[in-house]
């Protein structure tokens, strides 16, 4: 079983669980899609959802990317790791006036809104501080992601964004608005799109919409395509970064820009999933009748995606070069769902073993709790051990 690197012996002065961060993947991952989006001119703003690991969020904000959030607490943590407040972009559903306020009073680059009560508020709280907030809007295009039901968000019964057929009154609310300024179109259809051509679908989509807005004389600065992009979760060893050339390429390819346009994405998962491990200690081996069962210290509060979405991840015993045995990976919480995954080869594995639950680094320990009262997760990079 080929298995990735880890520093084993530094681990065993760390409490476990924790997340360990790879640094050199996560830079070798931000200096491609760099390089990409430099060659294609796109503009990337990081999905501060996937991790926001303070740490990490530094390494982020030093590559030179902008931020994306939803929420005032990610706005304030994406300030506070240097991201610029005029590469930040606020996106969700259910912005709070506190929320808006903060935003306008970092001067964020804009609001992606996505309901006309929402862009009521945002012209009410940007009239009262006298300023002009800038927003795009979110857009539904009805294009199938192909991807889990749970992590969809471009079709039309979605509780995300504005449908196609209200934009033509949207667009003249904000016109007749003295603190609105309409600065571009936000689509995001879903998350771990691996079926790269559902962008070429999502292309074919905008293109129609920038045909509709040039029908009404209306000028579309920025076009914001959102993120989702995969990784692969089977093959993190062979595949450690996710396909950002062919990614990029579509884009450039299939979207009918307009002259002196911008365009932006959001990728999250895919800048660090792949760099991201969970380590966990097995604490006992129990035999059952026909299955054996890896009981380790880690549970579905430090790693909910398994029991969540049914997400798979890959699991390595990082402590042992025995023959491979079947194992039921399970943590110590009490519900019959926290179990990471069932029947997996490991090397043989005993108490005090090490294991690494893998691509974690998106949607890991930004999403632990503390359920049973268990202590979060720590995170460490793999510079400071």
């Amino acid at each position: 079983m080929i298995k990735g690197k880890f520093p084993i012996e530094k681990f065993k002065n760390i409490e476990t669980p924790f997340y360990y961060y790879d640094v050199d993947l996560l830079n070798k991952t931000l200096e491609l899609v760099g390089k990409c989006s430099k060659e294609h001119g796109f503009e990337v703003h990081y999905a501060v959802k996937a991790n926001a690991n303070k740490k990490v969020l530094g390494i982020i904000s030093g590559a030179g990317l902008g931020a994306d959030c939803v929420s005032g607490n990610e706005v304030q943590a994406a300030i506070e790791a240097g991201f610029p407040a005029n590469k930040i972009v606020f996106a969700g559903v259910g912005k709070t006036d506190k929320e808006i306020n903060l935003a306008l009073d970092n001067d964020i680059f804009c609001f992606n809104a996505e309901s006309i009560p929402e862009l009521e508020v945002i012209d009410e709280l940007a009239g009262k501080k006298g300023k002009i907030a800038n927003v795009e809007l979110r857009i539904n295009p009805n294009v199938d992601a192909h991807t889990h039901q749970k992590i969809t968000t471009g079709l039309n019964e979605n509780k995300f964004g504005f449908n196609i057929e209200d934009l033509p009154f949207i667009v003249k609310m904000i016109q007749r608005s003295k603190n609105l300024k309409f600065v571009g179109l936000h689509f995001h259809i879903g998350s771990q799109i691996t079926d790269l051509t559902v962008y070429e679908s999502l292309c074919v989509r905008i293109n129609e919409i920038q045909d509709d807005f040039d029908k009404w004389g209306v000028k579309v600065e920025n076009i914001n395509i959102g993120g989702g992009l995969g990784i692969n979760y089977e093959h993190p060893n062979h595949i450690p970064i996710a396909d950002f050339e062919s990614y990029f390429r579509i884009f450039s390819k299939h979207l009918k820009l307009r002259e002196g346009q911008r365009l932006h994405c959001e990728p999250g998962r895919s800048l660090v999933a792949q760099c991201g491990s969970l380590i966990t200690k097995v604490t006992y081996v129990k035999k059952g009748v026909n299955k054996q069962f890896a009981i380790v210290d880690a549970g579905m509060t430090d790693l909910i995606r398994p029991a969540l979405y049914d997400a798979y991840h890959r699991i390595e015993n990082i402590s042992s070069d025995n023959p491979v045995e079947k194992y039921d990976v399970v943590g110590p919480i009490c519900e019959s769902s926290d179990v990471f995954d069932k029947d997996v080869e490991l090397n043989r594995t005993q108490r005090g073993d090490y294991l690494a639950i893998r691509s974690a680094g998106a949607y890991g320990e930004i999403m632990a709790s503390g359920y049973n009262l268990r202590k979060l997760p720590l995170g460490y990079l793999s510079t400071e051990l």
